[in-house]
């Protein structure tokens, strides 16, 4: 097992220069599939992570149950011989989709989310990689229902390979370019750890954005006070020693959150980003640390994956 170590440090402790270490531990990737075309779009990046890391690579597709107790019970019987062969071909099929990785397959009947839940529990699931294709509404991308319910409540990170990415996946997944979206909030630093580790696993270039909201009424700094002390901020995230081999690059930005981090991504040609994620509110799409439905249109919307950490 590979662990990449990144030396950050929290905005809380910006004035007394102390620096904290934190280790990343991706010792466990779940890739989750439904088999469709979309769900097959993640399996590049789970297979680069698993291997960037020495992670162990489970792969997990959860089957609605067989045997429908309002059928004849005597249909029962070829029911289940009938998806016995296909649950083979399908752990097959899974298995050929990591040459090499010998994957542990895990094919389970019942409910997504209680599945899910208790696979991620009991192999100590560090990162979840997932594609959706997502559904569309009111003329926009939205996250599918299966992507939804994990974006939300998932306890670990989770990498999104959402509807609006490229629709040919690359071959051999490698992140170049990262972005790293933050608006100080101290859960935010969990996330900012896996970008720098993941900047230094795969030697990309790192950027490091926040950004400012439209001023309000009342608003008692100008925007420029508030440009340098959210620049300094986001560099006192990265140590000197990882500024040596990432080249950060810091931006910061005014506008709606979620559109400028899009826009920023588009103009790096961003290969990643990653935001931090508080637990669900109760509201969908509510569930993070930046503006309302922040991380939600962002991965509804981003041309790459999109990684959120729990802080």
């Amino acid at each position: 097992m590979k662990t990449a170590e990144a030396r950050i440090q929290t905005p809380n402790n910006v004035k007394n220069e102390a620096k904290t270490n934190v280790k990343i531990d991706v010792k466990n990737v779940l890739f989750l599939t439904d088999f469709s075309v979309a769900a097959g779009a993640a399996i590049p990046y789970a297979a680069a992570i698993a291997k960037r890391f020495g992670s162990r690579l489970h792969a997990l597709h959860v089957q609605t149950p067989v045997v429908n107790p309002m059928t004849e019970p005597a249909t029962w019987a070829a029911l289940e011989q009938s998806a016995a062969r296909e649950t083979n071909k399908q752990r097959e099929a899974l298995r050929l989709s990591f040459p090499g990785m010998h994957p542990e397959v895990i094919i389970e009947e019942g409910s997504l989310w209680l599945t899910l839940k208790s696979v991620v529990e009991k192999n100590k699931i560090d990162l979840i990689v997932l594609g959706t294709r997502g559904r569309l509404g009111l003329g926009k991308f939205f996250l599918g229902s299966m992507a939804e319910e994990i974006f939300r409540q998932a306890p670990c990170a989770v990498l999104t390979v959402g509807p609006s990415s490229q629709a040919e996946p690359p071959r051999d997944a490698k992140f170049i370019e990262i972005l790293y979206a933050t608006d100080f909030n101290p859960e935010s630093v969990a996330a900012a750890s896996y970008a720098v580790s993941l900047a230094q696993e795969f030697q990309a270039h790192l950027t490091l954005l926040h950004v400012i909201k439209d001023r309000e009424v009342g608003d008692l700094l100008h925007p420029g006070d508030l440009v340098k002390s959210s620049a300094r901020m986001l560099r006192n995230l990265v140590s000197k020693e990882a500024e040596l081999w990432c080249e950060p690059r810091f931006a910061v930005e005014q506008g709606s959150p979620a559109e400028k981090i899009l826009e920023v991504a588009k103009q790096r040609k961003a290969d990643l980003i990653v935001l931090g994620v508080r637990r669900p509110s109760g509201l969908p799409g509510a569930a993070t640390h930046l503006p309302i439905a922040t991380a939600h249109k962002v991965v509804s919307h981003a041309k790459c994956p999109v990684l959120t950490v729990r802080g």
